[in-house]
């Protein structure tokens, strides 16, 4: 992973969710009226993360879960119902707050079943600790592979379990609309998509001697009108 590139896409997410998109996004992973395309994406959001929840352990009492990208909290809520203890980070500070604020209540209680902890800060960040599991629900997609994969080795070295994630599915709508988005370059335009062929990624993953320890494991796309991610997941041998 080179460093340069990391940064700076990261820098770009940031500044993204945490400026142009906060009102929409805030709008989007609520329950209020939205557009029917992005219906379609909310509905997406909704299978992918019940997919991910669902390869986790069913009872989650005792583990510390890492909600890579937690954006405004719906994942580690849900985690934390069933007996997690869950660390959201996020690079927007904009997005941790409206998750704080959605905290349910029942959460909040000293006899709650699980913890939510929030912060703002980098997933590679050791001081974050280790893990029983990951999850990282279209955190990466923003990211070139060799990056993404770099990231998944560096948080292998901190979780015991499993990292379960997604990425954007190579597809000609995709990679035709990323190459009309650096044709017309905007200032407040989202962070391009990256496409990734799924043989390409599997085998990066393979070849990845942090990951030698891990397996490849299930995989589901959901595709949800605007709305198309892969999920996947590694496992400990």
């Amino acid at each position: 992973m080179t460093q340069l590139s990391y940064q700076q896409r990261r820098g770009q997410i940031e500044t993204y969710f945490d400026r142009t998109a906060a009102q929409a996004w805030a709008r989007l992973t609520s329950d209020a009226p939205v557009s029917r395309i992005r219906a379609t994406v909310r509905a997406g959001r909704d299978q992918m993360r019940a997919t991910l929840l669902s390869w986790l352990p069913h009872d989650l009492r005792g583990l510390r879960i890492l909600d890579a990208g937690c954006g405004t909290g719906a994942l580690a809520v849900e985690a934390a119902q069933r007996g997690a203890s869950v660390l959201g980070v996020d690079l927007s500070q904009t997005l941790i707050d409206l998750a704080r604020e959605r905290l349910p209540a029942e959460l909040r209680r000293a006899d709650a079943p699980g913890s939510v902890e929030l912060a703002c800060a980098d997933l590679l960040d050791p001081a974050l600790g280790s893990f029983d599991h990951v999850v990282g629900m279209d955190s990466l997609i923003h990211y070139e592979p060799a990056d993404a994969v770099r990231v998944l080795a560096g948080l292998a070295q901190r979780t015991r379990g499993s990292i379960v994630f997604t990425y954007a599915p190579s597809n000609p709508a995709l990679v035709a609309m990323r190459a009309v988005g650096r044709l017309f370059p905007r200032g407040d335009r989202a962070p391009s998509i990256v496409p990734v062929r799924e043989a390409g990624l599997h085998r990066m993953l393979r070849a990845e001697p942090q990951l030698g320890a891990w397996a490849l494991g299930r995989t589901r796309r959901v595709s949800s009108g605007f709305y198309t991610s892969q999920a996947l997941e590694l496992a400990r041998r």
